[in-house]
């Protein structure tokens, strides 16, 4: 689902001329919410508001139909919030379960009848390139066409196409098409199609990012243009941001598809309405999306050795911070603590003398325009500098605004060995001493994974909110 804001100017026909369009972004509408009213034909016509975490107090909103956003609503609002605007929505929790499995029916299904060369982003959207699909099909917009009548028909939901030249193009034309449409824009008028959009409406400029530019006279993609490369740096206080703003303001952005294939990494990140500004917040966040990350390890019979984090703050800097584990993992009772302490030593060398942060933090990677952002984790150890400073309701020296939670070098967990230790185990069918197994092969022996797996069996059936761990 798009966040970025659209605009009427660009609502219309653009033209028919599909030379050289030969990418499409194809974008669920209000996909949870509207898998959800499908399945449930009583909430037809009602706002439906999907969230995750605790659906009265510390829930935030995934998804909500565009009935509820008709009353403010809105996703990563929280759901507290949304309940004052929209007291009488139908208020549900998460199933990821169903959603994933409708996903990779029409991604790796429909989508895929078509051409191989997809590149799924998230749940909900993927680039498709259909270049190599022409010769059957004849035309990209027969294409978005057929994709959208499939999905309705096989699923009763909607889906967005946006046709381009290029992935920016694509992306910007399906935002804009919204709700259930389809928008071609011809190669040859690429600048003038982005140039009535706001500069908000470009994928990764922030609020921050947005005022700087505002401070310039900068009000719109077009505005852009008036720049050069070097003012551009200046306003955006970044090279590499000012590369991008002055490319994409001309309609120019990659038009290359990357499908993928082996899974390197599972990640779960969000961005929140309302800035965290102490440990407890942070930290309760991390716990639930460890939780989140775990679960999606055991559904693919993966397992982790590095777990990462990722922070985003209110002026948009970008850090991440990871470890790698003695032994792989597909626990959240592991993942959380590692992922808490390396936000806890990162708070530390934030208050810490030059010399303490020397010998308490590795490097981090930063984006300081929040603009085509790429920055990589940097393996780093869990310091002990500060430890115990910093308690739950206690202020943090920065402000959060964004939580992410990840773990990679993945295996598959039925051939990892794995050494057990005599903690490992659950009662009396311990493994004698020096005789590994596998993964799969421990499960049940480990209390906390054995307790971990009986949640999974109740979310398969009541849904992913109806139960958390307590970590």
């Amino acid at each position: 689902m798009s966040w970025a804001p659209r605009s009427k100017a660009v609502d219309r026909d653009w033209g028919s001329d599909e030379t050289g369009c030969t990418i499409l972004h194809v974008d669920m509408d209000a996909f949870f919410a509207s898998l959800e009213e499908a399945r449930h034909p009583e909430y037809a016509g009602k706002p439906i508001i999907v969230g995750v975490g605790g659906q009265e107090t510390h829930g935030v909103v995934s998804t909500a139909s565009y009935a509820a956003r008709k009353y403010g609503v809105h996703s990563a609002m929280p759901i507290v919030k949304a309940r004052r605007l929209c007291p009488n929505g139908v208020y549900l929790p998460v199933d990821h379960h169903y959603y994933s499995h409708v996903s990779r029916q029409i991604f790796g299904g429909i989508v895929a009848s078509v051409t191989d060369r997809i590149e799924q982003v998230s749940v909900d959207e993927a680039y498709v390139d259909v270049s190599g699909a022409l010769l059957r099909w004849g035309s990209p917009v027969r294409i978005g066409r057929w994709i959208r009548a499939q999905v309705a028909r096989r699923f009763h939901i909607t889906c967005s196409v946006g046709i381009g030249s290029n992935k920016l193009i694509a992306k910007l034309a399906s935002t804009n098409a919204k709700p259930n449409g389809l928008l071609l824009v011809p190669k040859a008028r690429n600048a003038e199609f982005i140039g009535l959009l706001p500069i908000a409406a470009l994928n990764g400029v922030g609020p921050a990012t947005a005022e700087r530019l505002r401070q310039w006279g900068i009000e719109s993609v077009a505005d852009l243009r008036a720049l050069t490369h070097e003012q551009l740096a200046r306003a955006v206080r970044s090279s590499a941001g000012a590369d991008w703003l002055y490319e994409a303001a001309r309609g120019n952005g990659p038009a290359q598809v990357t499908p993928r294939t082996e899974e390197k990494s599972v990640s779960v990140e969000r961005t929140y309405p309302d800035d965290l500004t102490t440990l407890e917040q942070v930290e309760a966040r991390i716990g639930a999306q460890a939780d989140e990350v775990a679960g999606t390890l055991r559904s693919k019979g993966l397992v982790c050795r590095t777990v990462s984090l990722k922070l985003r703050f209110d002026d948009l800097r970008y850090v991440t911070r990871s470890r790698t584990l003695e032994m792989p993992t597909d626990q959240a009772s592991v993942i959380a603590p590692v992922a808490r302490s390396l936000f806890e030593a990162y708070t530390a060398s934030r208050t810490a003398g030059p010399e303490e942060v020397e010998a308490a933090s590795g490097s981090a990677a930063q984006d300081v325009t929040g603009i085509a952002a790429s920055a990589g984790a940097s393996s780093v150890g869990v310091s002990s500098a500060g430890s115990g400073a910093w308690t739950e309701g206690t202020d943090l020296p920065f402000s959060v605004r964004l939580v992410g939670v990840g773990v990679s070098s993945l295996t598959k967990a039925s051939d990892t060995a794995l050494q057990p230790s005599l903690f490992d185990a659950g009662g009396d069918e311990d493994p004698a001493a020096g005789e590994a197994t596998s993964i799969a092969g421990m499960e049940g022996r480990s209390r906390a994974g054995a307790a971990e797996r009986a949640l999974d069996s109740v979310r398969s059936k009541f849904g992913d909110g109806s139960v958390r761990l307590g970590i």
